[in-house]
């Protein structure tokens, strides 16, 4: 657990946090015209985003990688990913049941989802990656603090709520390197998203940054250039391999191929 502050900010960007961890609590959501003047760069954004961190007061179980396919970069006028840190409870092992009153404005995802079997280095190769990790077929569901949220909130606002970080629902975890002999065939897994029985989206893992394995290793790097480490135990979201539709309530299931099997979410209202 964390307890005390370890971030420096001013006094506006602790508001911010403040605000932004009153919503996360209360369902409460803030409007954006209030604060994206405040937050216009990367550096206090994600500041902003440790802070939040901190007043959640739990470990963080992982990450969440997002802006990974070239559709979602133009959509939010970024260049690059970003990535949000997301605490243990919010990550679910399927099957499992959520209820929409315990969200606030969210999406589904198909991901695949990596965790580490110790830690990870910047200078790890993609096949080093390979064979360090556990994989798992994923459903993430994105949620904002901010109303109104997508595609349209800028990328500071988002850096800055944690990747809109919601639930990661993670399916059966196999070691990476038994599923796939080479990196190359992490870029196709394909996946058929449905709800209640009907198809909504289908979809491929070369969507995510061209193949997964690049997008936990841009994560991997960028926590190092921060100072920080993915460490053994914690799980990556890496990216959707669809644009995400709006989670509602009903059974959400998403069938992977390569062996991975499927991942079922159940959404009350």
């Amino acid at each position: 657990m964390m307890t005390q502050q370890t971030t420096t900010l001013s006094k506006t960007e602790e508001k911010f946090a403040q605000e932004l961890f009153n919503a996360y609590s209360s369902k409460k959501p803030l409007k954006e015209t209030d604060w994206k003047d405040l937050v216009t760069d990367t550096d206090t954004a994600y500041k902003v985003q440790e802070r939040l961190t901190e007043l959640k007061n739990e470990e963080v179980g992982g990450y969440k990688v997002s802006l990974t396919s070239a559709e979602t970069q133009k959509m939010f006028a970024s260049d690059s990913p970003l990535y949000g840190a997301q605490v243990t409870s919010h990550f679910l092992k399927a099957p499992v049941t959520v209820s929409l009153q315990d969200l606030m404005e969210p999406l589904v995802e198909v991901e695949l989802e990596f965790r580490a079997k110790e830690d990870l280095s910047a200078s790890d190769s993609l096949e080093d990656l390979m064979n360090k990790t556990t994989v798992a077929g994923g459903l993430e569901v994105p949620d904002s603090r901010f109303e109104d949220w997508f595609p349209t909130l800028s990328k500071y606002m988002v850096m800055s709520d944690a990747a809109v970080g919601g639930l990661v629902v993670y399916g059966q975890e196999y070691n990476t390197n038994e599923v796939f002999s080479s990196v190359a065939e992490l870029a196709d897994v394909k996946c058929e998203l449905h709800h209640d029985g009907k198809k909504v989206k289908n979809g491929v893992s070369s969507e995510v940054l061209g193949n997964p394995l690049k997008s936990l290793h841009w994560l991997v790097e960028k926590l190092e250039s921060q100072n920080k480490k993915f460490a053994a135990g914690q799980m990556v979201s890496s990216g959707t391999f669809v644009l995400p539709p709006k989670l509602t309530a009903g059974k959400w299931d998403v069938s992977f191929s390569r062996g991975l099997g499927t991942v079922e979410l159940k959404v009350t209202k």
